[in-house]
């Protein structure tokens, strides 16, 4: 049979079929279970890296994981249900560095206001459903740019994860130079990296989780790890719920993170969708259907997220790998919230592979999760190619937004030089109309950002 359910099928099948369409979508259970199988094995890596990034950043790691797996599942059980897509929602990578690395360690923002400022641009995400006001806010981002985002999150990303492997360190007169390859540490971090590649260029399922997985048992073996245990109660939510300060976040100085957060959400959001239900066939007529309650998946997601002490969450490419088996609906989305859930009583496991190494120096090396990162950052290289290279008012301000996220720590200057560029140079060349009249208010704002500093 081609899809859905028998006659003969017990009634719990059939209302599943009935509810999530799958003879309609030409699927089964069977097939949409084992989607969201996929789907979880391939974007499992969050579970580990999330609570690493934000206990960088003061949060507790055990809280984190509680709050990264609750809201995932209910996010993702809200695009199941509401939009009956095959897609997953957890805290997106580039935006947990953007709360860590550029809100509050180089900020010096407390982690809790930055909570505010997340929870602030869910708010907006949900309370414009209906107005337009994302669509607008697409079409006043040069195009150049919406592609040099990802890249230079990525690049960001990527020298994390190098500096977390030891690969590069600190060095007063180059900035970095190449750490040091006869440690043992560095050694498990390059080796886990070449295994990580190796399956994933092969294409297996699960090639992240299953090289860190490895990974620990090596470090295990080298005296690198040690183990508390596998199974255990879920962690404690108590340190980071409704610990969010919104009062806080409202203060001007805060302003532009709250827009980076709300960007990177909405650019994610979109791209992803668009992408995976173009793939599968869903797009109609050039539009989306059941785009709103989709978004609102995430938005709803990213407000709860923030309460129960976690980063801004979208829609996630991922999911391909899921739609790659076969998912088709909703169905897949609900094995995967399934096995976010199961995830909460792994917490031993998942904090001696998300777990850091303290160097007799007094750094702290992440030889599990760093190989991560750094493969992660190369597939958001894809935008480069999608740059117009030749058209130098393109090029320049795509350029320095790539550049300046990793050099600087800070996607929020990396927007800001490439807003600010591309409005400088379309005017000076006479393409003003090439300008939409949104950009250049939000160059003005960037502008005045400094000006202020």
């Amino acid at each position: 049979m081609d899809g859905g359910v028998s006659p003969t099928e017990p009634p719990a099948l059939s209302m599943l079929d009935r509810f999530f369409r799958l003879s309609s979508s030409g699927t089964t259970v069977r097939t949409e279970l084992l989607a969201g199988v996929t789907t979880f094995l391939t974007m499992a890596y969050i579970i580990f890296v999330q609570p690493a990034v934000l206990s960088a950043a003061g949060m507790d790691a055990g809280a984190v994981l509680t709050a990264t797996c609750l809201s995932s599942a209910a996010a993702t059980l809200i695009m199941a249900f509401a939009a009956n897509y095959p897609i997953a929602v957890a805290p997106a990578m580039g935006h947990n560095f953007f709360f860590a690395f550029t809100v509050v360690l180089s900020r010096g923002v407390p982690w809790r206001v930055a909570l505010g400022a997340v929870a602030i641009a869910g708010m907006i995400f949900v309370a414009t459903a209906g107005f337009g006001l994302r669509e607008r806010v697409i079409r006043a981002v040069p195009e150049p740019l919406t592609h040099a985002i990802g890249v230079g999150i990525g690049l960001l990303i990527a020298l994390i994860g190098l500096e977390w492997g030891g690969i590069v360190v600190d060095s007063p007169a180059t900035l970095v130079s190449l750490g040091t390859f006869t440690s043992r540490p560095v050694l498990l971090a390059v080796g886990t990296l070449v295994l990580m590649g190796v399956l994933m260029a092969r294409r297996v399922s699960g090639a992240m989780p299953i090289a860190m997985t490895i990974s620990t048992l090596v470090a295990w073996v080298l005296g690198l790890a040690t183990f508390d245990g596998v199974v255990s109660a879920p962690p404690s939510l108590a340190p980071t719920f409704l610990q969010l300060d919104i009062a806080g976040a409202l203060h001007p100085a805060l302003f532009d993170a709250v827009i980076v957060f709300f960007f990177l959400a909405l650019f994610d959001s979109i791209g992803t969708l668009i992408g995976l239900a173009g793939r599968i066939g869903l797009i109609e007529d050039g539009r989306l259907p059941r785009a709103r309650p989709a978004l609102l998946a995430d938005a709803i997601g990213t407000v709860m997220g923030a309460c129960l002490g976690t980063s801004t969450l979208t829609a996630y490419v991922e999911s391909s790998a899921g739609v790659a088996a076969g998912g088709r609906t909703g169905l897949t989305s609900v094995a995967t919230a399934l096995l976010f859930l199961v995830a909460l009583f792994f917490f031993p496991l998942i904090k001696v592979i998300g777990g850091g190494y303290t160097t007799p120096t007094g750094s702290t090396l992440h030889p599990n999760l760093a190989p991560a990162l750094i493969l992660v950052g190369a597939m958001m290289m894809q935008g480069v190619g999608r740059i117009r290279w030749d058209d130098f008012t393109d090029a320049v301000p795509a350029f320095l937004a790539i550049v300046v996220m990793p050099l600087s720590f800070s996607i929020t200057d990396g927007l800001a030089f490439g807003f600010i560029a591309h409005v400088v140079l379309k005017t000076a060349v006479g393409r003003r109309r090439d300008v939409h009249w949104l950009t250049y208010v939000i160059a003005a704002l960037f502008v005045c950002r400094y000006a202020w500093l």
